[in-house]
This record gives structure tokens, C-alpha cells and sequence, in this order.
């Protein structure tokens, strides 16, 4: 009977994620935020799924802002996904009435569906529909995606 049990409980526990509280502390851009726990330990939080604008692209200051208004110095709760060779904890983010961070970016233009690490359909919905909008950074039909930006800024 344990065995059994153990069978079943087993696969759920691989996919369960780590969920950690705490108080924002600093905002260092649209994607990227430090989180203050109970116990005192800062946690390093990168937004799961997307990616913000690099701090020479248009439209970075606005999502750092964005960020900021939402969550600096509120207690916010996140569900650590993994952790990425930076050490940093990759995360989905809720604040406020259980919104979610990544996807209010996302829909107010402020951000790209990042598709390499992503297999959110609503985040590509509303990214398409900010798109249509024009809100944001698509209100340029040149906007280039941080990941290209990198790319290019190495050559």
C-alpha cells in the first residue's frame, strides 16, 4: 500500500513548484527585481516567459517603471520555476488581486513573449494584441527584440 501511494504521489512532486514571499527591495529593470524573504535571505527574481527591453532600448525605462509602481515595496509572492545560470530564480510573479506580472508587461507593451522559453499561448495573445494596438513599444514597427538587440551589440 505505500508503495502504491508513493506511485502516486511521486509525479506530482517533480513538478511542484517552490513559492516564496517576501517584501520587493529593488527594481533593476522591467524583468529583473530583488525580493526580500522572512528570514532574511534577498532572492535575485527574473520574470518567467518574457523579455523587457535592455537599458539602451526604447521603452526600458517605462517597463522598469511599470515594474516598479506594481511591485517596490509590496509583499509579493512568486512561483520559483528554476534558477538560471546566474543564480537568479526565474519565476512566475503575482501582486495586487493575483495579476501576473509577466503578463501585465506583456499587455501593456512593455515587454516580448519571450518564445525560446515559453509555451504560454496567453502570453503570445496578448503580446498579438498589444501588437494590433500599437500600446507600447509597438507603436514602433522597427522594435527589435532584447535577445536580437544582444545579439547584434556583440558583433
Amino acid at each position: 500500500m505505500k508503495t502504491l501511494l508513493l506511485l502516486f504521489f511521486v509525479p506530482f512532486l517533480c513538478f511542484a513548484q517552490n513559492t516564496i514571499s517576501g517584501e520587493v527591495v529593488s527594481v533593476t529593470d522591467g524583468d529583473t527585481f530583488k525580493l526580500l524573504t522572512k528570514d532574511s535571505t534577498i532572492v535575485k527574481v527574473r520574470l518567467a516567459n518574457i523579455d523587457c527591453p535592455e537599458r539602451k532600448q526604447p521603452f526600458s525605462q517605462k517597463a522598469k517603471q511599470f515594474t516598479s509602481d506594481a511591485i517596490f515595496g509590496k509583499y509579493i509572492t512568486i512561483e520559483e520555476l528554476k534558477r538560471d545560470r546566474y543564480g537568479r530564480s526565474i519565476a512566475n510573479v503575482f501582486y495586487g488581486d493575483s495579476l501576473n506580472l509577466s503578463h501585465e508587461l506583456v499587455r501593456n507593451g512593455l515587454a516580448w513573449h519571450y518564445v525560446k522559453y515559453s509555451n504560454e499561448p496567453i502570453l503570445q495573445e496578448l503580446e498579438d494584441k498589444a501588437k494590433n494596438d500599437k500600446i507600447g513599444l509597438w507603436q514602433d514597427a522597427a522594435s527589435i527584440a532584447p535577445s536580437e538587440w544582444r545579439k547584434r551589440k556583440r558583433k
